[in-house]
């Protein structure tokens, strides 16, 4: 039993990947690629209320999660912070007890705060499920879900001699850290002597164990030589502001991912990205729009993967 999962292995909550086993992220897998294929589950959540409890800002996220509630059949209520009683001092954990009194089962949980959704869980009622939308710089994990299900489809379900790079700001991303937790869950760099690449500049690279068993440069070319993924992080603007990056046309000179500089990857390599995108930043317009982009199909699973998660922790 862990802070996610019963005695028995099943998920209670969803707050990481960290850790998960690969058969039990295998099976998400699987059951969001029914969903990608238009499989209808209409009535799986029918009678059960999930609620979007987002204490900082989201629209793509927000949506996906409403749109795959709302297909399952679930009673979905959206939670406004700003316009709620948390600014008149309410705790979030009031919060939540407060709708688990009215009936709500799911609570689908962004938080600014690392660790926030797992101190919310370890609060909840028997019978309630948490899903973390994004905490802190922590986890993101239906991001990681429906990336390697973008992944899969486009290069098969053997992730094991995959060669990735992930490029940008690693340090402030939780992105980052759901997808190198799921990359390693799924075997990339098993059996290789090449890992996974992380590429960026040393201000915006973690320097704890996020980045164990990586290689780790600051060459977006030798990066970006030979790969089939380039997953490129959002620049948040306030970087600049803490002076670690020097100008935003310095950060694309050196980390931009140009169409000239996609032709190092493999013939094949696919283009990621979690948006949304500094166009002319982290990415060009002719590479965002091209014909190696998933970007859009990263969105468009988005709701097949929430629904699988939202369907293993409600329903039944």
């Amino acid at each position: 039993m862990t802070a996610q999962t019963d005695a028995a292995g099943a998920l209670r909550h969803l707050l990481t990947l960290d850790g998960m086993p690969r058969a039990q992220f295998t099976a998400l897998l699987d059951r969001a690629q029914h969903f990608a294929e238009g499989h209808d589950a209409r009535g799986a959540l029918a009678g059960i209320a999930v609620c979007t409890l987002f204490f900082e800002p989201s629209t793509r996220t927000r949506m996906s999660f409403t749109l795959a509630a709302q297909r399952l059949g679930a009673d979905v209520l959206s939670f406004d912070a700003s316009s709620s009683s948390t600014s008149k001092g309410e705790t979030a954990r009031d919060t939540l007890k407060n709708l688990e009194a009215m009936g709500v089962r799911g609570f689908i949980v962004r938080h600014k705060q690392d660790g926030a959704v797992a101190e919310l869980a370890a609060a909840a009622n028997p019978g309630t499920a948490l899903l973390n939308a994004g905490d802190g710089r922590s986890n993101h994990p239906t991001q990681g879900l429906l990336d390697m299900l973008t992944l899969r489809q486009a290069k098969g379900a053997d992730f094991s001699r995959l060669k990735v790079a992930i490029v940008g700001d690693v340090k402030h991303s939780r992105v980052a850290r759901s997808d190198l937790h799921a990359l390693r869950t799924l075997g990339v760099g098993e059996g290789q002597s090449i890992d996974i690449r992380v590429c960026g500049p040393a201000s915006l690279l973690p320097d704890d164990g996020t980045l164990a068993g990586c290689t780790v440069t600051h060459d977006l070319d030798a990066a970006l030589e030979g790969v089939d993924v380039a997953m490129m992080l959002r620049l948040q603007r306030e970087r600049m502001e803490e002076g670690l990056v020097a100008s935003l046309d310095d950060y694309h000179r050196d980390y931009g991912l140009t169409a000239a500089r996609l032709r190092r990857a493999a013939s094949d390599a696919v283009v990621m990205h979690p948006g949304p995108m500094n166009r002319g930043v982290e990415i060009t317009d002719e590479v965002a729009d091209g014909p190696q982009s998933l970007i859009l199909t990263q969105v468009r699973n988005g709701v097949a993967a929430r629904m699988a998660v939202l369907e293993a922790l409600l329903a039944g």
